[in-house]
This record gives structure tokens, C-alpha cells and sequence, in this order.
């Protein structure tokens, strides 16, 4: 069984993902170090030397292959744009939707650009999150909310539906 952490960045899929792993034994996979492997370079590099279309169909081609058992995956946020990977995604595993206000995001995130954030030309982040939100809620087998709760919280929760055997 697998989980795979879906959401914005800076919605806490990597730092829940590692305390998640942790918890539950499992194996902590984030494919944006996978990208970046594969391809020897920064995701901003990436996005900056092959603009964005190229970085999304890397990403897809990369996500569509993660192999995991017992794992946590945690791919970047624009994972939703890749049909063919969050196909695999939800075969592999339960799709768990990090749900993050807007107004949080903007609290969280400082640099889009050294994010290596998947940001169309002259899309501001308001536009971004209204245009992923409905992508995520359609590729989400369970919404986590977020609001006012910490990591721990979180992760105890997404264990306990484990636990009681609803992923």
C-alpha cells in the first residue's frame, strides 16, 4: 500500500510525507529529487532552460514510472497537470489532497522562482491556485484540511485512517 500527497506547494507534502513515512515504516519518495536526479539539474534550471511545457512532460514522464511498496510519495504540486502520472498515482496508491487556504499559501510561500513553482507567464498566484484546486479535489481519494492543525496533526491524522484500515 501506498500514499501519494497531492496539494500547492508549501502545502506540507515533503515535511508530512517525512513524518508520515516515519510513523507508519514506510519508504519517503519525493519526485522532484527524482527529476532533478534524472535530469542533473534544479527544477528551476529546468523550467528556466526548457520553459515550462517541457518541464511538465518531464515531470509526467518521471511521475508515470515511480515505483513504490509501502511508500509515501510526494511529487511537486504541478504533478496534476500529467494525466498519464496521476493515472499511476491513484493504481499505486491513495491520492491524499493536502487542502491549504489561499490565504495560508501566501503566508507559506516566499520565492516562486527558486520553488522551481510551475507558473505560466503572467499568472499570479491567486490564478494558479484557482486554476489547481479543482484538480486536485478531482484526483483526491481523501481531503485533508488543513486548517488549524499542525504537522503533528496532520500525520496523526492520515495515520489513524490507516490504522482503522480506510487507506
Amino acid at each position: 500500500m501506498n500514499i501519494t500527497l497531492i496539494g500547492m506547494p508549501a502545502s506540507g507534502k515533503s515535511t508530512v510525507g517525512v513524518l508520515l513515512a516515519k510513523r507508519l515504516g514506510y519508504e519517503f519518495i519525493d519526485t522532484d529529487l527524482h527529476i532533478q536526479t534524472e535530469e542533473k539539474r534544479l527544477l528551476k534550471e529546468i523550467i528556466e532552460q526548457e520553459g515550462l511545457e517541457k518541464f511538465l512532460e518531464i515531470e509526467n514522464r518521471i511521475n508515470s514510472k515511480v515505483c513504490a511498496n509501502n511508500g509515501v510519495i510526494a511529487p511537486g504540486g504541478s504533478v496534476i497537470y500529467g494525466k498519464e502520472a496521476m493515472e499511476h498515482l491513484k493504481n499505486i496508491s491513495k491520492v491524499i489532497y493536502l487542502k491549504i487556504s489561499y490565504e495560508q499559501l501566501e503566508k507559506r510561500l516566499d520565492n516562486l522562482v527558486d520553488r522551481g513553482v510551475a507558473l505560466k507567464d503572467g499568472m499570479t498566484l491567486l490564478d494558479l491556485y484557482k486554476e489547481r484546486v479543482p484538480l486536485y479535489e478531482t484526483y483526491a481519494d481523501i481531503v485533508i484540511d488543513e486548517e488549524g492543525k499542525n504537522v503533528g496533526n496532520i500525520v496523526d491524522e492520515i495515520r489513524e485512517l490507516v490504522e482503522k484500515g480506510q487507506i
